[in-house]
Parts: structure tokens; C-alpha cells; sequence
């Protein structure tokens, strides 16, 4: 297992399983949604997920993710998969790029949109609107860390001052602009 997926376990809260004859149905309390969004608030990234999925290597990966306003998603792709995103608090601002970084597309999620599917190869990035934000995702496993290739190169790099602009960016974004770093 790589060693950032072992921190993601780490960080997971365990969904409620309600016996049901021969299968468990799962479930997302309101209150484990409340412990995810302070756990998020919380962590240096801002962010905390919540895995109903039992392992990392499962075929479909279903998560509800705690995003604060301030937490940077890095422009990115999933070249091997399609995903599905659906706010279940808050708001979510979802910007799709060409490979030049041109805004293409630009919903809000919680708004005027009330699922996305981001296809698969496309680059993306997601702006948390709202505090105590969680946001779910569904997409083909296993797990995999975004290799460095996935990520936009025109986009900073998390630890890069240029980072926070981009981010502050994305708020204002529309079709047609595009990041100068």
C-alpha cells in the first residue's frame, strides 16, 4: 500500500453498516458528516474523507469528502476513469480546462448543477464555496495517487506560493480565461 494511501485510511471515519439478512446497507449520518467537516476543518490540508468503499483496491471507490474553502485541489485528470460528483452540504465551484488552461467549462455544484460527471482524460479542479462543505465522489479503483504527469503543468504546485492565487482564481473564473502564473 503506498504510504499516502495508508494516511488516507488513517483519516477515514467508518460509515454506519445496518445489518439487513444476508448484506449490510451502509450509511452517512448527518452527525458522521458534522465529524467529517470539523475533521476537515482541522487538518492542514483542510480536507477529510470518508470511504464507503472497504478497501482501497476496490473496483469502485465511493467517498464523501470534507472540503474547507481554503484547501487547493491542483488541476488535474483521471486518465483511466470518468467521476461523478455530488455536493451533500454546501456548494462547489467544478472548472474544466483545456490542456492549455482555458476555462471550457464551469459549474457550481449545489446551485446550477446537481451532479457532475467529469469525463475520463479531462482536467479539472474543485473549489470548496462554503465552510463545512462535503462533497461525494464515485469513480473506477483502485486507488491511485495522481501521478505527477496528471497534473495540469501550467498549475502550481500545492507547496507553491503561486498556489493560493490560483486558487483565488478559481472563484472568478469563467469560460474563456485563462491562469496567468
Amino acid at each position: 500500500m503506498l504510504p499516502q494511501a495508508k494516511r488516507a485510511v488513517r483519516q477515514c471515519y467508518t460509515p454506519r453498516h445496518r445489518a439487513t439478512g444476508s448484506f449490510a446497507v451502509k450509511h452517512i449520518t448527518p452527525q458522521q458528516l458534522a465529524e467529517l467537516a470539523q475533521q476537515a476543518q482541522q487538518s492542514p490540508r483542510q480536507r477529510a474523507n470518508l470511504n464507503l468503499h472497504p478497501q482501497l483496491d476496490d473496483p469502485i471507490q465511493r467517498l464523501a469528502i470534507a472540503m474547507e474553502p481554503g484547501t487547493y485541489v491542483r488541476p488535474h485528470r483521471h486518465q483511466h476513469t470518468w467521476e461523478l460528483l455530488y455536493p451533500l452540504q454546501g456548494r462547489f465551484l467544478v472548472l474544466h480546462f483545456d490542456a492549455a488552461g482555458t476555462v471550457i467549462d464551469r459549474a457550481v455544484l449545489g446551485e446550477s448543477a446537481a451532479v457532475l460527471e467529469n469525463p475520463a482524460g479531462g482536467w479539472h479542479a474543485v473549489l470548496s464555496l462554503d465552510g463545512g462543505g462535503v462533497i461525494f465522489e464515485v469513480k473506477h479503483g483502485p486507488y491511485m495517487a495522481i501521478d505527477a504527469g496528471d497534473f495540469a503543468a501550467w498549475s502550481p504546485a500545492a507547496d507553491s506560493a503561486d498556489a493560493i492565487r490560483l486558487n483565488n482564481w478559481y472563484a472568478i473564473a469563467q469560460i474563456g480565461d485563462r491562469f496567468s502564473g
